[in-house]
């Protein structure tokens, strides 16, 4: 199944996504926000984002060309050549190859950047940058041992980009209740988009059949089953 769903809510508070992801309790990849402390405590499994990692070491060797930085950056790119390899095997053969490829290099690069950590100040760029990666090193490096897990969240950020491009519309969605049927809709169509569909057609097509489609065969109108009614 592949499916994006959106949620809209009125603020950033942590209590909006434990109430989106009610009882589950399995991986969650994300960032540092505050708002998943209490998921990750009540059982949910933290799973970082490398990319987000590597982005504080890109900044800091763009912004002073620093040493530390570019020897970071230089040590995520030989992570992200593995994943390249492994993109279409197997959740098995994927968590071997990165048992394999990928785990002596990340534990080289913990060493180092604990190393390092002790002869920078207190405070500094490059003390942040460090500390951001060891201070999650735990879930940063989670997808070593599940080759189902992704390595960052990039995919999860492209699905946001095109809400997060017109983010000043939706301060005038008119209510709450109004947001909630946008980020529905935007579910719907990004959805239609990922399987393959015109979204265009898919919604002309399912709102044309919905008055007449029976309640018990009502999951056929979703994208990931949907077929042209004329086929």
């Amino acid at each position: 199944m592949k499916a994006v769903v959106y949620d809209f809510c009125e603020s950033r508070a942590g209590e909006h996504a434990r109430k989106f992801l009610g009882e589950w309790r399995g991986s969650l990849t994300c960032d540092d926000f505050s708002g998943y402390k209490a998921l990750i405590a009540s059982g949910v499994t933290e799973v970082g984002c490398l990319a987000r990692a590597r982005r504080k070491f890109f900044d800091l060797h763009a912004c002073s060309k620093s040493q530390i930085g570019g020897l970071a950056l230089e040590q995520f790119a030989r992570v992200y050549d593995i994943e390249r390899e492994v993109k279409d095997m197997d959740a098995v053969q994927r968590q071997a190859a990165r048992q394999y490829k990928a785990k002596p290099l990340l534990d080289a690069l913990h060493q180092w950047m604990t190393l390092q950590r002790q002869k920078v100040p207190n405070g500094s760029a490059t003390a942040k940058a460090l500390d951001y990666s060891l201070r999650r090193w735990v879930a940063l490096t989670r997808f070593v041992d599940d080759g189902q897990l992704p390595v960052d969240h990039n995919w999860i950020e492209n699905q946001i980009r095109p809400i997060a491009l017109g983010r000043s519309n939706w301060l005038f969605t008119g209510s709450l209740r109004a947001g909630q049927r946008a980020a529905a809709v935007m579910s719907l169509i990004q959805s239609a988009r990922m399987n393959g569909h015109d979204p265009y057609a898919y919604l002309k097509d399912i709102l044309t059949r919905l008055p007449t489609q029976q309640a018990n065969r009502i999951e056929e109108l979703l994208p990931y089953r949907w077929q042209p009614y004329f086929a």
